[in-house]
């Protein structure tokens, strides 16, 4: 419905649906591109570089913490795991008015880090992130690694990430695409036109001046949106299912 309705102009579309393609794909497609209103370039390139700065940091971060709670019995351990359960509860929303409290105090408004920063506390991805590490990850193998001298971070870095590369990818995925899709924090932090994402866009185009209202190039700028995330999947699908899998199974 989406590609056919990409390739077919408003007057067309406010008639109703139909099966049969369009001749105005490239026509839309102009308009789009040529509409000075809406960066469609700079808003992917915006969506790209805060997706993967969250999938990085994300992953990144997450693992590393997942590694301390694993490997280390410290005071406090069980309080640490307890206390990031209970932040996982806790709604972005409710949190929303001191986050933006604190990012103005540190003058990150209208800052793209303001939604990259974030990530590197990620709850949700900390714990699966754990249950893996549990699974798969032998302690012996990383005391034999302080054995011969090899010391902490080199250890994480060097031995423990390539043992969870599946559910790094995993997380990374479900990190870019909830990050990509996020509409709710960018329109609270972002103001510059130059620095909008792609969501912000969209929604923008939908809540145009009805005498302006172009919904084919509503259509199209969705249909441009959703490229990156379909390549993510073809290219990564069974790394999902099979991360998935492994990542649910105990020896």
């Amino acid at each position: 419905m989406l590609i056919v309705n990409s390739t077919r102009v408003h007057s067309q579309l406010i008639n109703g649906f139909s099966f049969i393609p369009g001749k105005y794909f490239f026509f839309n497609l102009k308009n789009l591109l040529s509409n000075d209103n809406i960066p469609v370039v700079g808003a992917l390139l915006n969506s790209v570089m805060v997706s993967v700065g969250n999938a990085v940091f994300a992953t990144y971060f997450s693992a590393m913490t997942a590694y301390g709670i694993h490997m280390y019995r410290f005071k406090g351990r069980k309080f640490a795991f307890s206390f990031i359960m209970a932040v996982m509860m806790v709604p972005a929303q409710v949190t929303t008015l001191g986050f933006l409290r604190l990012i103005g105090a540190i003058n990150l408004d209208d800052n793209l880090l303001a939604l990259i920063i974030p990530a590197i506390a990620s709850p949700v991805v900390f714990f699966y992130m754990l249950q893996y590490l549990q699974a798969f990850l032998s302690k012996s193998l990383v005391e034999a690694s302080r054995i011969d001298g090899c010391g902490e971070f080199r250890t994480f870095n060097t031995i423990v990430i390539p043992i969870i590369k599946p559910a790094i990818a995993v997380q990374g995925i479900f990190a870019f695409v909830s990050s990509w899709n996020n509409y709710f924090l960018p329109a609270l932090v972002i103001n510059s036109k130059s620095r909008k994402t792609i969501p912000i866009l969209i929604a923008q185009l939908r809540s145009a001046d009805y005498m302006k209202f172009d919904l084919a190039q509503v259509y199209m700028l969705i249909f441009i949106a959703i490229i990156p995330l379909l390549i993510v999947y073809l290219l990564l699908s069974r790394q999902i299912i099979g991360g998935v899998t492994l990542g649910g199974v105990k020896e």
